[in-house]
């Protein structure tokens, strides 16, 4: 039994399953706005596991692919990829395993669900490779996360509304944003190791600028969702209270470097919580 619980807990650290507080509310947001309501707990279940299994083979492939480079980088040193926790062979079996869960997870909830399956899992996977030669590593990996709403507008109503793009689009640049100031820590390894963030090209201050204005974009494409929609007040605060966080995460960073965790774990992991129940309760009112 010590055993089993070993296991999960290091494949859990392996893809700092806490995480996933980022990209499942955005997903049910798109899901209860389409369905106008409750969407049913068959549904719930699928985008949950669809979810997780998606992001679990995202950063299965990350884990293996960055071996080389974590493996180097004090930070990382000790994921359970670097110190031998978990095997090249078991984070293979990890990524198929995910991989085939998701497709058949997708086929069940419908046709076009199913056949996004596949790209999906392409871009997902493609992010860990970008950042060996492009900057724009930092969108695609906003691109990763940006797809959930649109996989549950998809999910309840097998089509691609317009709101769920202006949404989807908010998220990427919202991940895009937050991720640029967590990129900051490894600024001078990345420098060292020809690695193409965009603080090691633009350095700290222009980074940070960046940073504010990839969220202001995501303030202005949720407000396009929130009218787009016709969703109501309580769907407004929602962008308002969004806004007023990212402002503070700023406002940490920008005082003292070393409270980025701090402003990437708990202000990004409220706000997409506090989005989801207030566009709750404005669909429910």
């Amino acid at each position: 039994m010590n055993k089993i619980k070993t296991y999960i807990h290091d494949f859990s650290e392996l893809v700092m399953f806490q995480h996933s507080v980022f990209s499942l509310p955005f997903i049910f947001i798109a899901m209860i706005v389409a369905a106008k309501g409750w969407f049913g707990f068959g549904l719930f279940l699928l985008g949950f596991i669809a979810t997780i299994t998606a992001r679990n083979f995202a950063m299965g492939i990350n884990r293996y692919l960055d071996r080389d480079i974590d493996r180097l980088n004090p930070r990382t040193q000790n994921r359970p990829s670097v110190d031998g926790r978990v095997g090249n062979v078991a984070m293979v079996w990890f990524v198929i395993v995910n991989g085939l869960i998701f497709v058949g997870v997708s086929y069940l909830v419908n046709m076009l669900a199913f056949a996004l399956s596949i790209p999906i899992l392409l871009v997902l996977g493609g992010y860990s490779l970008f950042k060996r030669f492009s900057a724009s590593a930092h969108l695609i990996l906003g691109l990763s996360l940006g797809l959930a709403p649109i996989a549950g507008a998809v999910a309840v109503l097998g089509a691609i509304p317009l709101w769920s793009v202006w949404l989807s689009i908010g998220v990427m640049f919202w991940v895009a944003g937050f991720d640029l100031l967590y990129s900051l820590q490894d600024m001078e390894f990345d420098k060292a190791h020809g690695l193409h963030s965009i603080p090691s090209k633009l350095g700290a201050k222009k980074s940070m600028f960046l940073a504010i204005i990839f969220h202001l974009l995501s303030v202005i494409f949720w407000s396009i969702f929130v009218y787009s929609a016709m969703l109501g007040f309580w769907a407004v605060l929602a962008v308002v209270v969004s806004a007023l966080m990212l402002g503070y995460e700023h406002y940490i960073v920008h005082k003292d470097f070393t409270k980025i965790d701090r402003a990437f774990f708990t202000v990004n992991g409220y706000l997409g919580f506090i989005f989801l129940g207030l566009i709750v309760v404005d669909i429910w009112l």
